[in-house]
């Protein structure tokens, strides 16, 4: 198969693609929200981008979250209808730093006439780049996607921070280094992913600008005394080690003061192992940690399995990647997660 695709052109190339990503999608679960007329319409990828795009738009947009209830983003892929709602839109925003890989791809897949403004909310943000060993992907390659952008789409699918952010981390990006790309898991970063948003509003809708600036003022407010929470609380506990089923709180450690130890690498679905389970084990026992953190998005059977086998307890540190059934049921957000996740880690950390 792959012989006979690079014998064709490069356009059919694409095209072969985006077909095979359609057809493989289109057994997904599907997202939700449609386009509104009269509104300023803005796709948003996962969950914390969609929460606080929402807090930011407010009654002045519809906003569409492609990641469903339930799902964890790493390894999902858009459907075909996700490709033509975003095509009506003004707005798509997405994380970046490497966390949804398809979407170079999906943004070739949009009609030719589409206006849409695609925005990378994490510009701005110091990435963590990690060496960890288990290779992530993301659903797809990060490297070249800025370039791809700015080959296939021209201005007008194209964040226009794009070509400068391929400069600045070109070097960075080698086959031994990755970017770490949970950024929203740290209230400091997610101020930053907010502003972003908020500009990305601003540019697409001036004729709201005053409502985005109010709305976006008090979303920071909440932004900022979580961060100041989490800084004063965590800087009283004893103890600072925290081991996590994946490696996804690197950017709270690092605004913090925590170190992360991680069973499996930034993907959750990368396999640790035998020798690192037992040296994780070992590294439990001597820093005398008491709790091992999983995730409800993604099994916790590894996070039981060391936490068995050092004779600990686990406990729920949230990533707030998407929200479970329950938790959209429930009314749980971005702030209340936070809020447990924070409390979680003052009580296994005494």
């Amino acid at each position: 198969m792959e012989i006979m695709i690079s014998k064709l052109p490069r356009s059919g190339q694409l095209l072969l693609v985006m077909m095979l990503v359609l057809v493989l999608a289109g057994c997904g679960a599907k997202s939700s929200g449609n386009i509104v007329e009269g509104k300023v319409n803005v796709v948003t990828t996962f969950y914390p981008i969609y929460e606080f795009a929402q807090e930011i738009g407010g009654e002045d947009v519809n906003i569409i979250n492609l990641l469903p209830v339930g799902v964890e983003p790493h390894d999902w892929t858009p459907r075909s209808q996700d490709i033509v709602n975003t095509s009506k839109a003004q707005l798509f925003l997405y994380n970046g730093a490497g966390l949804e890989g398809w979407v170079p791809n999906f943004l070739k897949g949009l009609d030719s006439g589409s206006k849409v403004q695609a925005v990378e909310v994490s510009t701005g943000i110091d990435y963590i780049m990690t060496d960890e060993e288990h290779e992530h992907d993301h659903g797809g390659n990060e490297e070249g996607h800025a370039d791809e952008h700015a080959d296939e789409h021209g201005e007008e699918h194209t964040d226009e921070h794009a070509g400068e952010h391929a400069d600045e981390h070109a070097d960075e990006h080698s086959d031994s280094l990755h970017t770490d790309p949970h950024t929203w898991v740290s209230p400091k970063s997610a101020l930053i992913m907010a502003e972003n948003i908020k500009n990305s509003l601003l540019t697409a809708d001036p004729a709201h600008k005053e409502g985005y600036e109010e709305r976006y003022a008090k979303l920071a407010e909440r932004l900022q005394t979580l961060d100041n929470k989490f800084r004063d609380e965590l800087a009283k506990v004893p103890n600072k080690e925290i081991v996590v089923s994946h490696q996804a709180f690197s950017y709270m450690a690092r605004d913090y003061g925590l170190t992360q130890h991680a069973i499996m690498g930034l993907s959750p679905d990368s396999e640790p192992r035998g020798q690192d389970l037992v040296e994780l084990a070992n590294t439990v026992k001597t820093e005398g940690i008491k709790y091992i953190f999983f995730e409800e998005l993604v099994s916790d059977k590894l996070a039981k399995t060391l936490a068995n086998e050092a004779g600990v307890e686990t406990m729920v540190l949230n990533p707030v990647e998407g929200l479970t059934e329950e938790q959209a049921k429930n009314g749980e957000n971005y702030f209340t997660l936070m809020e447990k996740n924070l409390q979680n880690l003052i009580l296994a950390l005494q």
